[in-house]
């Protein structure tokens, strides 16, 4: 017979395996949850994820005035590439295909047509818009920038580019809560044809994933 001492201890071995099992499947079943929770939040965040493209040939002329008063024009899928007065102008329009409000908050030039394989720069370097552009979900709006400083080393190199009739530009934008930044790279080239800018997507860099 087993004695007072072995049945304590069968005892004893019994309960911390209970203990261990039980750990186990609270530890499984709380990874399970923690998984859930963070697809459903994914799921959540996509949902309200701006994305955006290069507006339709389709949708209507814009019209838009920069901080000096200078006045530009372009159709849908165009864009606005002017000179006057030493400042090079930008600007084009854009269409969110996402769920969410896109915030456009900084941009930067190249003075070159580049693909989805060129790297892109930091954020760091990104110029800051000098106000917020709103993109409402499934809505077209507009993008627009200028180089205004005349010592700067982009500025020749960007007047070329213009010359030979392509450039591209990156967009940093964000969801309406400050999240979800991405950046979409642009393509901007003159159509001789069309006598008119044309815009094209390049690829899209979710910075916050």
């Amino acid at each position: 017979m087993l004695s007072s001492l072995d049945w304590a201890t069968i005892s004893s071995l019994a309960t911390a395996a209970g203990t261990l099992v039980l750990a186990i499947a609270t530890f499984a079943a709380v990874r399970s949850g923690n998984r859930s929770q963070r697809l459903a939040e994914r799921a959540f965040q996509f949902n309200l994820r701006p994305i955006l493209t290069p507006s339709h040939l389709e949708d209507p002329k814009q019209r838009i005035m920069f901080g000096d008063r200078h006045w530009v024009t372009f159709q849908g899928g165009r864009a606005a590439v002017e000179v006057a007065d030493g400042v090079i102008y930008l600007a084009m329009g854009v269409r969110n295909i996402g769920n969410g409000i896109g915030v456009i908050e900084a941009w930067n030039p190249f003075p070159a047509q580049r693909s989805s394989v060129d790297p892109y720069e930091p954020v760091e370097s990104f110029r800051p818009q000098s106000r917020s552009l709103w993109v409402p979900p499934g809505d077209v709006a507009f993008w627009q920038g200028a180089l205004r400083d005349e010592t700067e080393e982009i500025r020749a190199p960007m007047l070329a580019a213009i010359k030979d009739g392509g450039i591209s530009v990156d967009l940093l934008y964000r969801d309406h809560e400050g999240g979800q930044r991405t950046i979409s790279r642009f393509s901007v080239v003159c159509d001789d044809a069309l006598d008119a800018w044309v815009v094209g997507l390049g690829s899209h860099r979710s910075l916050d994933d």
